[in-house]
């Protein structure tokens, strides 16, 4: 298919991705679900899954494999400027007064499905199918316990957002704890990203640079980009010059990271953490995000969605296999970090409110499951079986935040003594 083509093709792609988003995303909302959830499902909608299914002609000549590269390159925008806004709203310094705490709840967040996943990779390697045949039996483990440790850290944000805890001590430690952990789960892909392609430098460059980028620019970085928010208060807004040296650093921010191999994203999200607050943010984020969320966003889900293949859980086998994963999922995180939050000393309601935002997966399974797919790490199988994982957690997410939290609420049982 020339250029020209897929240019023509897109626009159609586009257009229909949309529509079909806001579609399912309004129904997801009708059962008290947030639009990403409904962007998430209306993707594997989308692929193979449903349409591939129903109509395979039709599917195949909608969304070619030629056009894959450029619906997957201009999702990469999307999501880090999704990125680069949620950093935006990142208040560091009520991270650091929950450091404590935090840090106990993400060790648990961390070390108890990262045990458990490495047990689940361990079994599904010797079980054959689930893993390309040159990855060695540790970087199976691995992966996998990294996949499992993740947590939906821009769903989480939005959810601490929307019901008005971005000051709280509970919004604050439970995005101190999605944080730490997502930064720990990108440390160990990094090693089995290394690993699997015989060069070490890749785990150096990725937990160095990566360790080096983001003190760099939360300290120094920081106080140099002050002059975006004076420049921003002189003008009384964010004029489209200001805004293009914004858009700039953040793609170069995503770039740097991108190239050491920790992934966009965690650029774009340093970026917006380091970021002025105020008036500058404000309009940033009045700017940007309508058009992120929107139009650029869908896109990585319908992408994903393209490569599940739900078909392939042919046997009783398999969806027993996708179920025990899903338990150890919510076992592993949702469980674990319900207690660390209780030894921590928070009301029993608070950490069950906890335990239920970082048992979410979202958007931030799917981009480690696209790295393992792309990386040839992971087979489809594999993929589609962590796909339903990612999008039952998430969809228990908001169900069960708004049934064990509702602010106001006497809490559950006293604390525990810290």
């Amino acid at each position: 298919m020339s250029s020209f083509e897929l240019s023509v093709l897109f626009f159609l792609q586009l257009a229909i991705i949309l529509l079909v988003c806001r579609i399912v995303g309004w129904a997801a909302r009708w059962f008290g679900q947030p639009q990403v959830v409904g962007e998430m499902i209306a993707g594997v909608l989308l692929g193979p899954s449903l349409v591939g299914l129903l109509f395979p002609d039709l599917q195949a000549w909608l969304f070619p494999a030629d056009s894959k590269s450029l619906l997957y390159a201009v999702s990469q925008v999307g999501l880090a400027l999704y990125m680069f806004l949620v950093g935006l709203e990142f208040d560091t310094e009520l991270i650091r007064r929950r450091l404590r705490s935090a840090v106990g709840v993400s060790l648990s967040g961390i070390l108890a499905p990262f045990a458990l996943g490495c047990g689940l990779g361990f079994f599904l390697i010797q079980s054959g199918g689930f893993f390309s045949p040159e990855v060695v039996v540790w970087e199976g483990m691995f992966f996998v316990g990294a996949a499992m440790s993740i947590t939906a850290f821009p769903m989480l944000a939005r959810i601490i957002y929307e019901r008005g805890l971005s000051g709280t001590s509970l919004g604050a430690l439970a995005l101190a704890a999605g944080s730490i952990d997502d930064a720990a789960a990108w440390c160990v892909l990094a090693l089995v990203l290394a690993s699997f392609t015989g060069d070490p430098l890749i785990a150096v460059l990725a937990i160095g640079g990566g360790s080096l980028y983001a003190l760099s620019l939360l300290t120094v970085g920081k106080k140099w980009l002050r002059w975006l928010g004076a420049v921003a208060e002189r003008e009384q807004g964010v004029r489209p010059a200001l805004l293009t040296v914004v858009l700039s650093l953040v793609m170069l921010g995503a770039w740097f990271t991108d190239r050491i191999g920790i992934y966009a994203v965690f650029g774009a999200f340093i970026m917006g953490a380091a970021m002025p607050r105020g008036r500058f943010a404000h309009e940033v984020q009045r700017q940007i995000e309508p058009l992120t969320t929107s139009f650029l966003l869908p896109l990585f889900f319908v992408y994903s969605g393209l490569q599940t293949r739900i078909a392939l859980l042919d046997t009783l086998w398999l969806w027993l296999v996708a179920l025990v994963v899903l338990l150890l999922a919510c076992l592993g995180k949702g469980i674990a970090c319900w207690g660390a939050a209780r030894l921590s000393g928070e009301d029993n309601r608070s950490a069950m409110a906890i335990g239920a935002l970082m048992n979410a997966r979202g958007l931030m399974e799917l981009i480690i499951l696209n790295i393992g797919l792309e990386r040839g790490i992971i087979t489809p199988l594999l993929f589609v079986v962590m796909v339903i994982m990612a999008i039952a957690t998430t969809l228990m997410a908001t169900p069960l935040f708004e049934r064990v939290y509702r602010p106001g609420a006497p809490p559950v049982s006293p604390p525990l003594p810290s």
